[in-house]
């Protein structure tokens, strides 16, 4: 099993718009069948500036299914969007070993 965690500060220009756009448009990465658990998250208030805004959460069968995933027109046009808002970008996929 591969997880896939990514998360994004937004821009400051319409931050909490965005950060509620993102999460909304963001579920429309649940039809995407190769993805076996979702969540989509977003940084509680109060916290330090320095953390992300939201992240996704999702894992996979096997890095060929995050690959189906990342080639899926629902994750590119999502992808459209979130390059639109986003300011930054960190990614990590990891192997889950049970």
């Amino acid at each position: 099993m591969i997880r896939h965690i990514c998360m994004f500060t937004l821009k400051e220009e319409n931050k909490e718009n965005n950060i509620v756009e993102f999460m909304q448009r963001a579920e429309s990465l649940k039809a995407i069948e190769a993805v076996k658990r979702f969540e989509v998250v977003r940084n509680v208030k109060g916290t330090p500036d320095s953390n992300y805004d939201v992240a996704l959460i999702f894992d996979f069968e096997s890095v060929e299914t995050l690959d189906e995933y990342q080639k899926s027109p629902i994750h590119l046009r999502f992808g459209e969007f979130v390059g639109t808002v986003r300011e930054q970008r960190a990614c990590i996929d990891y192997e889950i070993i049970e």
